[in-house]
């Protein structure tokens, strides 16, 4: 009986879904890099990635431009180090905060999304922060 249970568990087990941790060329191209400038208008420090949600304005399909108030805006997504990587390179959870206008440097989506691997991340005061993963050619390791 022992056996049965056992092996009825280790069924239920095996049937569920294990999400995995993906490499930067896996999500990202490194072929197109991107510039962002846009309002904060979240922040999730969450495990295994760091995100910073923006609002970017539209500006004829041009994803770099200047931030104007009242501009037609789309919501786009910055994924980041995880976070005890991002404190250990000058960050805390008081660097960024909603409202906070920003320009991050990185790399698009290769599947074309609103999703950019954050390179690096200009804070108002002008200091730049390192934030992406290390397979972006950027320094240190996960």
């Amino acid at each position: 009986m022992k056996r049965i249970v056992l092996s009825a568990v280790g069924l239920l087990l095996a049937s569920v879904p294990v999400v995995g941790h993906h490499a930067f060329g896996g999500e990202f191209d490194p072929n197109k890099p991107v510039l962002l400038k846009g309002k904060i208008t979240k922040i999730e420090w969450v495990n295994p990635h760091a995100w910073i949600h923006l609002e970017i304005p539209k500006a004829d399909g041009n994803i770099s431009c200047e931030f104007t108030p009242g501009s037609k805006c789309e919501e786009w997504m910055v994924e980041g180090g995880t976070p005890n990587s991002l404190r250990r390179r000058g960050w805390g959870k008081d660097s960024l905060k909603a409202g906070d206008v920003v320009t991050v440097e990185g790399y698009m989506a290769k599947n074309g999304s609103n999703h950019v691997n954050g390179r690096t991340v200009t804070l108002p005061d002008g200091k730049r922060l390192f934030g992406g993963s290390a397979d972006d050619g950027g320094p240190g390791g996960q």
